[in-house]
């Protein structure tokens, strides 16, 4: 089994209310990520790197700054005559509504797998930052012989979420033989990481009986049964580097992680690149009295002050005898002189005047939205 046989399907907007301001106007797929990156770029990157050459990129509100981003999927290799990346919006000529859940918006896009050659359908979400070598999972499912086979790892349950299966119960080839819903435990546990691989007619089937029967929970209404009639099987991904963004606190975090040289080696692998949208921009400008410690820091930028434990965007702007600490500056934002910013999350176009001083707490970095003027 290899990628070719595999329908790639990446769903842009679950879970994105757990991140408040920074998916205000913009679809959890396009949360900018760790300078240059966006959160859609690491499925779309491991399911190319799997060699698979379909993927259908499921929207539902919030979407054009997605659609400026993954463009026609030139940066993945899939701007193709044959197969290659689809945005699959909302609409249809029958209906004019949001999807409700993930039953309806498969069964809304029953259309796109019908005229998919593909045998087997890979769907995940946008909310597992991640690098996952997809062969591995496709030569553990063929081995195993599996109906589905759910990719999990082993960690403290992602708190501000719902509808998260854990796995009980696994067998040594990898069987599930109990799991539960969202259950109460503050333990460590091997939880899904909804990253699902199933045979695409079986998909179809049990998509279009829970949508007859009004079922809303994907989880419960096809995971759960075909648990139950002992037909999944658990992949485990602990090894791989996993981030799950499920809050903005486990964003800061996450993305401070990345300062570290080790965790960066294990998500961006030289032999599992993360590909993304480039905006070709000149080499970074330090000042004579800028001062930069332990920090990312993309092109285009101008530093003339102090950057300290941060990760710094493109085009973003630190004026003389600024300070900025422990903190997340996104695309264009501008630092004025000599304001101090410790613990903070600046969305897109953020300007702090001059002389402003603003500070959050590690436990608590304050976030600010698009275009915020202070």
């Amino acid at each position: 089994m290899n990628g070719k046989k595999v329908l790639g399907m990446i769903f842009a907007n679950i879970h994105e209310e757990a991140l408040d301001a920074l998916t205000n106007m913009r679809t959890m797929g396009s949360v900018p990520f760790c300078s240059r990156y966006r959160l859609i770029d690491f499925p779309l990157s491991n399911m190319v790197e799997g060699q698979i050459t379909k993927i259908g990129v499921v929207t539902n509100a919030n979407f054009n700054s997605l659609m400026d981003h993954v463009g026609t999927g030139k940066p993945w290799d899939l701007s193709r005559k044959t197969d290659g990346l689809y945005l699959l919006p909302p609409y249809s000529l029958n209906s004019t509504t949001m999807w409700g859940n993930r039953i309806d918006a498969i069964y809304g896009n029953m259309g796109f797998l019908d005229q998919s050659n593909q045998e087997y359908v890979l769907m995940t979400d946008c909310y597992n930052i991640m690098s996952i070598d997809y062969s591995k999972l496709f030569e553990a499912h063929e081995k195993s012989g599996a109906a589905v086979t759910i990719v999990g790892v082993k960690g403290k349950l992602p708190k501000n979420m719902s509808s998260l299966l854990v796995f009980n119960d696994v067998a040594a080839d990898g069987k599930i033989n109990e799991a539960v819903l969202d259950p109460a435990t503050e333990d460590e546990v091997f939880y899904s990481c909804n990253i699902i691989l199933i045979k695409k007619y079986l998909l179809q089937t049990l998509i279009t009986n829970a949508h007859s029967k009004n079922e809303v929970s994907f989880q419960r209404s096809i995971l759960m049964n075909c648990i139950n009639s002992g037909k999944a099987y658990a992949y485990d991904a602990t090894d791989c580097f996993v981030g799950t963004v499920d809050s903005v606190q486990s964003y800061y975090d996450i993305s401070m992680s990345l300062l570290e040289k080790e965790n960066r080696r294990k998500l961006f692998a030289p032999d599992a690149p993360i590909y993304t949208k480039e905006r070709d921009d000149m080499p970074t400008v330090y000042g004579t009295e800028a001062k930069i410690n332990n920090s990312l820091i993309a092109d285009g930028c101008q530093i003339k002050g102090t950057v300290e434990n941060c990760i710094i965007f493109k085009g973003v702007k630190v004026e003389e005898g600024a300070v900025v600490k422990n903190s997340i500056l996104m695309q264009d934002t501008v630092i004025g002189e000599n304001s101090k910013v410790n613990y903070i999350i600046a969305d897109k176009n953020v300007n702090i005047k001059s002389g402003v001083e603003l500070s959050g707490a590690a436990n608590y970095p304050v976030s600010l939205s698009k275009d915020t003027r202070i």
